[in-house]
């Protein structure tokens, strides 16, 4: 600054030389030697197909975040991983777990208890979490903490052909009064002597090949009849349940369907829509396929009642904060961005899953007070079980799914069950009963 110019400097007003100085800062970039703030990076990671609209809506999420304000920037990938759960492992052994990420539900102990995540209590509005349901927040609690929150959940139902059903002269069911297993065994065998039909239930045993699907959809028809795959209170063991008779009673019974003909192990994707079969035991985002190839002669029952009330799968997918975040404040304000009713509206209405908060679920045109697809919600609300929360879920879902497979095959049920059981239980022992490290 010149002699003349500094002197005009210190005899101007206050006000005048603090706009001087910010004309001053804004043309030469600020103080020198200081670079502009740059925003911290929070790494996101999908494991949605980045060509699904799922993946799009999540990416107009973190365009519309990182426009909105500039302290963060969420980098949004995705990871399409057949085994997703491995591929989580190794990341967080490797060091390298995105800031968030979503995962399967049901694996949440399994990656909370070596602490690859960090508890979100801290940052949820008791106002926001009441709203969510309350099958959302108990899937993404652990030991008394709150890790992960989602936007949608899911459900199992029985769809149906009406026109099947009315042919075989067989009651429709609802929620209040379900069938027993008499009369969905019955209801299977008068559907079973229809002409035009490949068999009367599909199973959608094909989903097996993911895993998931067997312990989701499978499981309530033990819980139904008594059973379970591990015992739920502190021992958390599988034998004596899993392979218990009241579980044994239940896999029979599944068994006998395919041994009858009622179901079988070839069944596909489009069996009811293109009326090969009468019913299909299957998850809500069947209800697309199922409605454009039905129209009015779709028709949503719930489970049937085994005896111990109508039970049924449920859990999805969730987000949370890895353990390694740097800038958890960060991540948990996109996250809330994802959880917010309207992006839940808006991707439920995308994916036609269940939406997670209430206020949404409210809202929806499937599942709200009018929507075809409400009897999902209030069977949930009923009879939802979720899968084992425990570290070893994992084992669990592998042991279930390779004992249900062999016995269809024709092993022996008892001995298959058992075998299961003690693979899980040598898991649970191999890491003393997965006490908190």
């Amino acid at each position: 600054m010149t002699r003349g110019r500094r002197w005009w400097y210190l005899a101007a007003p206050a006000w005048r030389r603090r706009h001087a100085l910010l004309a001053a800062l804004l043309l030469c970039g600020g103080p020198a030697g200081a670079a502009p703030a740059q925003p911290t990076i929070i790494t996101a990671r999908s494991h949605s197909d980045p060509l699904s609209l799922e993946y799009a809506l999540i990416k107009q999420s973190a365009d519309a975040f990182n426009r909105r304000q500039r302290t963060y920037r969420v980098e949004l990938t995705s990871s399409l991983r057949r085994d997703y759960a491995t591929w989580v492992h190794r990341e967080a052994a490797n060091g390298s777990l995105p800031c968030l990420l979503d995962f399967d539900g049901p694996f949440l102990a399994e990656f909370a208890w070596p602490q690859y995540f960090q508890p979100i209590d801290r940052f949820v509005p008791k106002k926001m979490l009441d709203d969510f349901l309350p099958s959302i927040v108990a899937q993404g609690s652990y030991q008394g903490r709150l890790y992960s929150l989602g936007q949608f959940e899911s459900g199992v139902v029985l769809w149906g052909n009406r026109r099947y059903l009315r042919a075989a002269g067989v009651r429709i069911p609802t929620l209040r009064a379900p069938w027993g297993l008499d009369e969905f065994e019955q209801s299977l065998a008068r559907l079973a002597t229809l002409k035009g039909l490949d068999h009367p239930l599909n199973v959608a045993f094909y989903n097996g090949r993911g895993n998931e699907f067997f312990s989701y959809a499978y499981a309530p028809i033990l819980q139904g009849f008594g059973g379970d795959l591990i015992d739920r209170g502190p021992r958390g063991r599988a034998k004596g349940v899993l392979d218990g008779p009241r579980s044994v009673d239940a896999v029979r019974h599944f068994k006998h369907w395919f041994d009858a003909g009622w179901a079988s192990v070839r069944d596909k994707t489009d069996d009811l829509p293109a009326g090969r079969v009468a019913l299909s035991w299957n998850g809500h985002w069947h209800y697309p396929t199922a409605r454009k190839g039905l129209g009015q002669d779709l028709v949503v029952m719930p489970l049937p009642d085994f005896g111990q009330g109508v039970k049924t799968g449920m859990g999805s997918w969730g987000w949370a904060i890895s353990s390694t975040c740097q800038a958890p404040q960060g991540a948990w304000a996109f996250m809330a961005d994802l959880l917010s009713t309207q992006a839940i509206e808006r991707m439920t209405n995308i994916n036609g899953a269940v939406p997670a908060r209430r206020s949404a679920l409210r809202r929806s045109p499937l599942y709200g007070a009018n929507g075809p697809l409400r009897l999902i919600a209030q069977q949930l609300a009923l009879g939802g079980v979720p899968r084992p929360a425990t570290p070893a879920y994992g084992t669990i879902s592998l042991a279930f799914r390779g004992a249900i497979v062999d016995i269809v095959r024709g092993g022996d049920i008892q001995t298959e069950l058992s075998k299961a059981a003690d693979t899980i239980d040598r898991d649970i022992a191999a890491h003393r009963g997965y006490a908190y490290p």
